[in-house]
């Protein structure tokens, strides 16, 4: 199977619609994660390989707590994306600025995750993305920790894989499984070049049916 990180030049020059359209067309109907996992900083643009986690929410702390949010840090390759899935707890900001910092050394793109995210002050300033459900203050110790990381979970109604390519947008986020990788980024660089001669058809005036008879895009 080809490296998954061969993928990420093709991957981070396409957008999150064009591939869920031809994921679509190859019968993975399910790819987009719920609408309400939202970029919350100013980059809103992340491409990646997939590393998953699992957390949980907690009413206790933890004998060794941040251990599994130090080991998947620790664990993660430059290219990655860590994807979490913490049931859309909201009783913390699970991540934060120093977790940031050091996936920013290590050439990790971002972090998407049904939780919620604090220390915006800085982050916002970094160019890292992160994607979640929203914002909270308070400290993820003694209320939210990871369980697991590297195993398969499922995110926003969509199974993930390690070596699944995740990208993510202002429109939302799509996974593609490593197995289609190469036929799906091929076919959504062709349905991109498709959609700009479309454009540039619609700009000089063509009507919108004839537009679609003649490119069968739209």
């Amino acid at each position: 199977m080809t490296d998954p990180y061969s993928f990420l030049p093709i991957l981070e020059t396409l957008y999150v619609a064009v591939v869920a359209d031809v994921l679509d067309g190859l019968g993975y109907r399910r790819q987009t994660l719920a609408a309400h996992i939202r970029p919350l900083t100013p980059a809103k643009r992340v491409a990646g390989v997939v590393f998953p986690a699992r957390a949980t929410s907690v009413s206790a702390i933890p004998a060794s707590p941040y251990e599994l949010e130090i080991g998947a840090v620790e664990a993660m390759s430059r290219g990655d994306v860590l994807v979490l899935e913490a049931g859309d707890d909201q009783t913390c900001g699970f991540w934060g600025e120093l977790l940031t910092t050091a996936c920013l050394y290590k050439g990790v793109r971002g972090v998407v995750m049904t939780a919620c995210t604090r220390d915006m002050w800085k982050i916002q300033t970094l160019g890292f993305p992160v994607f979640g459900i929203g914002y909270h203050p308070a400290d993820s110790k003694g209320r939210a920790d990871i369980i697991e990381i590297g195993n398969p979970i499922e995110i926003g109604g969509v199974r993930c894989s390690r070596g699944d390519l995740i990208l993510g947008d202002e429109d939302g986020m799509v996974v593609v499984p490593q197995l289609v990788a190469a036929e799906a980024l091929r076919l959504a660089a062709e349905k991109a070049t498709g959609e700009n001669r479309v454009r540039e058809d619609l700009a000089q005036g063509m009507s919108i049916g004839e537009a679609f008879r003649k490119h069968q895009i739209l």
